[in-house]
């Protein structure tokens, strides 16, 4: 008789976790309701794309969910929040194509380093792999756990035990210094 008090007295507290969740994704498909327009909007004038303003969107609505607490309550709070996360998402894609406009000005940088022939590409995986060699060791870390293995900013300054201000240094550092180190690699070899 004693397991199945137990087990009685155990069954509230999942339906507990349940409502919370439903509230929060009934909260998050009303937020959705009344400002996806809105802010479909205001991306579309400051994408280049209607498919990109749909990604920031679906960004910035993706961000609210992982964080559904963070959003306030009543209506002008939740909206000024939902938008200055939308300029946001926004300013981060403009300063990733900045920087790879500004590394790379034939505007190849987001092409892989693969080609048909294995010949350059072993040349190229050769070069990176030389200048990160070059690299002080904390900056060759850093930008190979960011880059390569995908690691977050915050856990990468946890990791290390830095500041997160210290990773983003040493990443624009590195890659600044990375690019020098290839293009001056490159008018060696010509």
């Amino acid at each position: 008789m004693m397991p199945v008090q137990v087990m009685a007295m155990a069954a509230p507290a999942a339906p507990v976790a349940t409502d919370a969740a439903r509230d929060d994704a009934e909260r998050l498909g009303a937020l959705f309701d009344r400002h996806h327009q809105r802010l479909y909007r205001l991306a579309r004038r400051l994408c280049q794309g209607s498919d990109d303003a749909g990604d920031v969107v679906q960004e910035t609505f993706l961000r609210a969910a992982r964080a559904p607490a963070s959003v306030p309550d009543g209506m002008p709070h939740e909206e000024a929040w939902l938008v200055r996360v939308l300029i946001n998402i926004c300013r981060d894609r403009w300063r990733m194509r900045a920087s790879r406009t500004r590394l790379d000005p034939r505007g190849d940088a987001g092409l892989p380093l693969r080609s048909a022939d294995p010949e350059a590409a072993l040349i190229a995986r050769s070069l990176v792999w030389r200048a990160l060699d070059a690299l002080p060791p904390r900056r060759r870390a850093m930008l190979v756990m960011y880059e390569l293995d995908g690691a977050t900013i915050p856990a990468i300054a946890r990791l290390l035990g830095v500041a997160p201000v210290t990773v983003r240094w040493h990443l624009a550092r590195g890659r600044r210094e990375m690019a020098a180190l290839v293009r001056g690699m490159q008018g060696d070899e010509s």
